[in-house]
């Protein structure tokens, strides 16, 4: 199945899920139905900036987009977990006012409603989760393992209401504490968006190990000026200059070239390298005005 077909489906089961959480908490005066409603109605926008960012990194690149769309699906995932942050405040909100003024709430009602969207969100999780890796997918994601998770808090909650038939607090309190959870995922999501923008180095990426692997090719007696970075979760680019072993002719340059571009992308998952071959390293006020440069356009 498609990632565009996996969105589209696990967008009509959150439709249906914030139409029932919402009237299940009215009727049932639960804060934590209404709170796993309003995730999941930040999960309908979620799903569709997830959708039309998928769909535009499909498009080839132009001359002035050189690289494509890719970095849509960043912009998706940080607008996203942003959104999480939000509809997280606001629950915080209702949750505080439900505490310091309790309303009576009607356990087995909660209990059932809750079910329906614990299920509900299990399955939309499912579908997304084989693309996990993509931010733009882990982002939706994370809203429906969330909202799954807050739905089986308000089971736990209506269950012990029903039994009791008091503290009706509890409702609210699960809804605060799945919230906060909810947050602190969320918020690591936001840093991982914004180091892609910002085009830091990938995580997980040793650019000591990869300038080491680039120098053992044959061929090849130094790499510097260094850089490589994400277009998106799963495109990688780098920049080098290469230092090549003699004076070799430009054939020989471009299959030396060939070689590094073949390493970084079976070893390093690099999709796009641009190396500068050079015959001598480059003179010492070069790379000081290189490392400026960088230094110049990172900070812009």
């Amino acid at each position: 199945m498609t990632r565009s077909r996996r969105l589209v489906l696990a967008l009509i089961v959150d439709l249906v899920l914030v139409a029932v959480e919402a009237t299940g908490g009215v009727f049932a005066h639960s804060t934590g139905l209404v709170a796993t409603a309003g995730h999941d109605l930040a999960d309908a926008a979620a799903l569709g900036l997830a959708l039309v960012a998928t769909r535009l990194a499909l498009r080839p690149a132009t001359a002035a987009r050189s690289f494509g769309y890719h970095r849509a699906t960043i912009l998706a995932a940080l607008a996203n977990a942003t959104a999480i942050v939000v509809v997280g405040l606001g629950v915080v909100a209702l949750g505080a006012y439900r505490i310091a003024r309790p309303a009576h709430v009607h356990g087995g009602l909660v209990v059932i409603v809750a079910a329906v969207g614990l299920l509900g969100n299990a399955v939309a999780a499912l579908l997304l989760r084989e693309h996990a890796k993509d931010l733009n997918f882990r982002a939706v994601a994370l809203h429906f393992t969330g909202d799954a998770a807050a739905a089986l808090g308000v089971i736990v909650a209506g269950i012990v209401i029903l039994a009791t038939g008091r503290f009706e607090v509890i409702d609210p309190a699960v809804a605060l504490l799945i919230t906060l959870l909810i947050g602190a995922e969320a918020w690591r999501l936001v840093r991982a968006s914004l180091d892609v923008l910002l085009e830091s180095t990938p995580p997980d990426l040793d650019v000591a190990a990869l300038a080491s692997a680039i120098s053992a090719i044959e061929g090849v007696t130094a790499v510097h000026d260094l850089h490589c970075w994400s277009l998106s979760s799963d495109v990688r680019a780098l920049s080098a200059h290469v230092v090549l072993d003699g004076h070799p002719s430009l054939e020989e340059a471009q299959v030396v070239g060939e070689r590094v571009k073949t390493s970084v992308h079976n070893r390093f998952h690099v999709a796009h390298a641009t190396l500068e071959m050079e015959c001598e390293p480059c003179a010492e006020d070069i790379a000081d005005a290189c490392a400026v440069d960088t230094v110049y356009r990172s900070a812009d």
